[in-house]
C-alpha cells in the first residue's frame, strides 16, 4: 500500500514536492488550522504526520492512526505529543531542535526593548496625531545599566544572553543544567528584567507565579517566549494590577499549551488589554527563511523513517 502523508499545515510546495517523491501527500492549502477532529480523520491511514504548534497527539489518537510510522513535528517543544504512547506503538517522534533558537532569541531581545521603551504607547501617540515635538514623556526602561535575568538557559537563553552582550547589561541565569546558574530566588530579587526561555515541564509549569513575583524587584520587567504555563497569567495581571510589575510581554501564552486539561481557553480580557503590556502572536520562528528550513528538517525525518532509517531528530526509539 502506497505510503500517505498528512501535512496538518501550510508548507510551501517545494516541500511538498520532495514528499510527493515518496507518497501520497494530504496537504492542508490554508494558514489557518484544522480542527482537531478533522486532523484526525484525516490521519486515520496516514504513515506518516508532519505536525505543528496546534497538533496534539495522545493514546486516543493513535489508536485510530494504527497505520503511522512517525510524527515528525515541525517545532522543538513537544509537551504537545504523548511520545510514551507513540514509543509504545512503535511510532517514531522527531523535532526540530535548533533552527528556532537564533529568531525566538532575536524576538525576545525586541520585546524587552519594545517594552521597556514604550514603543507601543509611542507608536499609538504619533499615529493618533497626538505629537507636537519633543516633551518630556514616556520615559521607560533602558538596558544599559540593567541586570538581566534569563530563566532557563538552554539554546534559547543562551542565544538571548549573547544578544544582550553588546548592551551595556549585566546578565545572570537560573538553570540547574546550567554551569554558573544563580539560585532561583537570587535571580528573582536582582533582575531588573527577568526573560523567560524555560521549556514546560511538570517542575516549570507556573514557576514564574504569584511567590515567584513577590520576590522580583518593585517595576521589574517580564517577557515570556518559552512557553505560556511556564509563567502564571493570572498571577501577572494581579502583580500588574497592584503595581508590583512594571509590564509584561510574551509571545507565547497558556492557553496554546492544549495538553493541560486545565489551561485557560483564552488571554484574559484584563490582561490582554492591560496598558503595560507588550503582544506578539507566537512570532518566535516566524522568520520566512527559518520556517522553510523547518519544514525541510520534518520533511527530512519523514522521508528517513519511510526508508526504514532512524529519523535523525527523534526523540524516541519506537
Amino acid at each position: 500500500m502506497t505510503d500517505r502523508i498528512l501535512v496538518t499545515h501550510w508548507v510551501e510546495e517545494e516541500v511538498l514536492d520532495r514528499l510527493r517523491q515518496v507518497g501520497a501527500v494530504d496537504a492542508n492549502p490554508a494558514r489557518e488550522t484544522w480542527p482537531a477532529g478533522e486532523v484526525a480523520r484525516r490521519a486515520a491511514d496516514a504513515t506518516a504526520m508532519m505536525a505543528f504548534m496546534p497538533d496534539t497527539v495522545d493514546a486516543a489518537f493513535l489508536d485510530a492512526a494504527p497505520r503511522l510510522k512517525v510524527i515528525a513535528c515541525a517545532l522543538k517543544g513537544f509537551d504537545n505529543f504523548d511520545v510514551a504512547a507513540c514509543t509504545a506503538r512503535g511510532v517514531h517522534v522527531s523535532i526540530v531542535p535548533d533552527l528556532l533558537t537564533e529568531p525566538t532569541a532575536e524576538l525576545a531581545v525586541g520585546l524587552a526593548i519594545g517594552l521597556g521603551r514604550n514603543i507601543r504607547e509611542g507608536d499609538a501617540l504619533v499615529r493618533a496625531g497626538g505629537f507636537a515635538g519633543w516633551r518630556p514623556i514616556l520615559y521607560g526602561f533602558g538596558l544599559d545599566g540593567s541586570t538581566v535575568g534569563i530563566l532557563g538557559f538552554g539554546a534559547v537563553g543562551r542565544a538571548i544572553a549573547r544578544r544582550l552582550q553588546g548592551f551595556g547589561c549585566e546578565i545572570i541565569w537560573h538553570d540547574p543544567a546550567a554551569e554558573g546558574s544563580t539560585g532561583f530566588h537570587d535571580l528573582l530579587a536582582r533582575s531588573d528584567l527577568l526573560i523567560c526561555a524555560a521549556p514546560l515541564t511538570p517542575a516549570t509549569r507556573h514557576m514564574v507565579g504569584r511567590d515567584a513575583l513577590a520576590f522580583l524587584r518593585p517595576g521589574a520587567l517580564l517577557v515570556n517566549v518559552g512557553r505560556g504555563s511556564v509563567v502564571d497569567e493570572a498571577a501577572v495581571l494581579a502583580a500588574l494590577e497592584m503595581g508590583l510589575l512594571g509590564g509584561y510581554a510574551a509571545d507565547v501564552f497558556e492557553f496554546e499549551d492544549w495538553a493541560l486539561a486545565d489551561r485557560p481557553r483564552e488571554v484574559a480580557p484584563a490582561l490582554r488589554t492591560h496598558p503595560r503590556t507588550l503582544w506578539t502572536p507566537h512570532l518566535g520562528s516566524a522568520v520566512v527563511a527559518v520556517r522553510r528550513a523547518i519544514a525541510e528538517r520534518a520533511a527530512d525525518n519523514i522521508l528517513d523513517a519511510l526508508a526504514g532509517r532512524r529519523p535523525r531528530d527523534a526523540i524516541n526509539r519506537a
